[in-house]
């Protein structure tokens, strides 16, 4: 009888989100200080507001790269790897490219909510993203295989 391995339980998939948050910051910071060394500290102005309009752009590339080479590389970003979770296609077989950039664009378009600040506080335009990932990851509680809407999008699953 052939079954398929079941899907990752949430709480390991939390605490893996958890941990790449850590990632993504440090990530964020080693980008912002290489941009600061390459433009002699010009990125903002005197009040903190951003002035190069390359800079938030290269941010979302890095990270946006760093995910897409984490799960087609492995299946594996370094806050699954602890809890011995992976991103694997829909038949258990690796992630590729094609399947892996739908996965990070979806996961990623809530980063655009950011730009609510423009029109809006600080507060909700920072609140706004983690409001759009809750959205996404919402039907993997009713799921059968758990996927967030990145997964049915991409065609993956987490186990």
């Amino acid at each position: 009888m052939n079954t398929m391995p079941l899907p990752a339980p949430a709480w390991r998939r939390f605490a893996a989100i958890i941990y790449d948050v850590l990632a993504v910051v440090a990530i964020v910071m080693v980008v912002g200080l290489i941009a600061q060394i390459a433009t002699g500290g010009q990125v903002a102005d005197g009040k903190g507001h951003i002035v190069a309009w390359w800079y938030q752009p290269l941010q979302g590339l890095v990270v946006g790269a760093y995910f897409f080479f984490s799960w087609t590389r492995g299946g594996q970003t370094l806050g699954m790897r602890p809890w011995k979770i992976r991103v694997v296609s829909r038949e258990g077989g690796a992630v590729d490219v094609k399947r892996g950039l739908v996965r990070v664009v979806v996961a990623g378009l809530p980063v655009l909510l950011l730009m609510l600040y423009r029109v809006t506080s600080l507060q909700v335009a920072l609140l706004a993203p983690l409001v759009g990932w809750a959205v996404i990851l919402l039907p993997a509680l009713f799921d059968a295989r758990r996927r967030g809407l990145h997964d049915m999008a991409a065609g993956t699953e987490v186990r």
